[in-house]
């Protein structure tokens, strides 16, 4: 990376210090002409953030999509799995998390994945109300490896911490909207990730308390065959 890119990354996130453990930084434009930035997370091999995956049009775009499909008018329900046939939007989504990876020259996700047809077959979207997150956890076997989490709305610390006990430390990493991380390899099987938003006190990031607000987060995962 150039000096002149550099400093334009600054101008855009701020100071690398604000993330101590992401390295390998590249630039590309995809879709409506956004230039995204991918970032290796440098504890946890295989896991690859997006922060400004997403523009915000993009963001209001895919907010009112999801909430037409019907899926959250009763309080109750907070969330919608699909499994097979996705809705178009979630297709695009696919299809967009695909051309960024091949737009840039980092191992975001192995070669082998990339020629899986289709990438992703089964969808989660979950919605968070103010002090609700997930426990932690490796997601189940019956799926294949490359997970995609896209969030929106209100910001989030998902803390990532070894599956086993004594590996090592647990490493916090912020998912602002519009971001988009990418789990493979030991980043998806050998690492638990979840989000604490307690009901009382909020999650801090950068010594500064994280508003909360309502969230949603969309999970694109491959089923292995049955």
């Amino acid at each position: 990376m150039d000096d002149e890119e550099e400093e334009r990354l600054k101008a855009a996130f701020g100071d690398s210090s604000d993330d101590e453990h992401l390295v390998d930084r590249e630039t590309s434009v995809v879709g409506d002409s956004t230039t995204v930035v991918w970032e290796r997370v440098e504890k946890i091999n295989g896991l690859w953030l997006c922060r400004n995956f997403l523009s915000v049009h993009h963001q209001s775009h895919l907010l009112s999509a999801i909430l037409n499909e019907g899926w959250f008018v009763e309080e109750s329900i907070n969330q919608a799995m699909r499994f097979g046939d996705l809705p178009s939007w979630a297709t695009e989504l696919s299809d967009l998390i695909l051309e960024s990876v091949e737009s840039v020259d980092l191992p975001v996700l192995p070669a082998d994945l990339l020629w899986r047809e289709p990438l992703f077959d089964q969808l989660i979207v979950n919605l968070y109300q103010p002090g609700e997150g997930i426990c932690a956890h490796v997601d189940l076997l019956r799926f294949k490896d490359g997970i995609a989490i896209v969030s929106l709305e209100s910001p989030c610390v998902m803390r990532f911490s070894p599956a086993e006990q004594g590996e090592g430390e647990g490493v916090d990493v912020l998912l602002s909207p519009g971001s988009l991380i990418l789990m493979s390899g030991e980043a998806r099987y050998r690492w638990k990730h979840e989000i604490n938003r307690k009901q009382i006190g909020f999650q801090v990031w950068d010594g500064e308390e994280i508003d909360q607000k309502r969230r949603i987060s969309i999970t694109l995962r491959k089923l292995c065959p049955s």
